[in-house]
């Protein structure tokens, strides 16, 4: 019998591997459906955890748009009423003379046609005869985090 040295490409060629095989299974990469099942219920939570918490905030925001759009609007009446010695008879009054640029579109109701317009008891004085606008509220009839719904606000 001959004795084949170590260098010899009978020996280099084989490759000394452990026995991974199992029956019926692969050897290629992926992932099983146990990994993909554990993926999308840990997305699943984190989403429940965040859809939440974005509402609330998209909540804050248009209300913090609303305060400021009430705050300018009721600001401009104001100021009108001062200027012309009487309220304006209508949000568009103020848009066509200047005082605003356009009526602000409220935030709950996605329009700016929906604003309810408090308007004065008796007209300002005998000289003028139509009633004016002297506040402005939302038109939503939505409730709020907290407080009054924004139709009071």
């Amino acid at each position: 019998m001959q004795q084949k040295a170590s260098g010899s490409p009978e020996h280099s060629a084989r490759k000394v591997e452990p026995d991974l095989w199992i029956e019926g299974a692969s050897l290629t990469p992926g992932f099983t459906l146990l990994e993909m099942m554990l993926v999308v219920a840990i997305i699943l939570l984190l989403c429940s955890i965040a859809v939440p918490h974005y509402q609330r905030t998209l909540t804050f925001a248009h209300e913090a748009q609303l305060r400021d759009d009430l705050f300018t609007m009721r600001s401009i009446i104001d100021r009108f009423t001062l200027d012309n010695k009487r309220p304006p008879e209508s949000l568009n009054e103020l848009v066509g003379k200047g005082y605003l640029g356009a009526i602000p579109i409220d935030p709950f109701t996605g329009s700016d046609q929906t604003w309810q317009v408090e308007m004065e008891e008796s007209a300002a004085s005998p000289e003028v005869s139509v009633r004016g606008v002297v506040d402005v509220h939302s038109g939503s009839d939505q409730l709020p985090l907290a407080g009054a719904p924004y139709s009071n606000c």
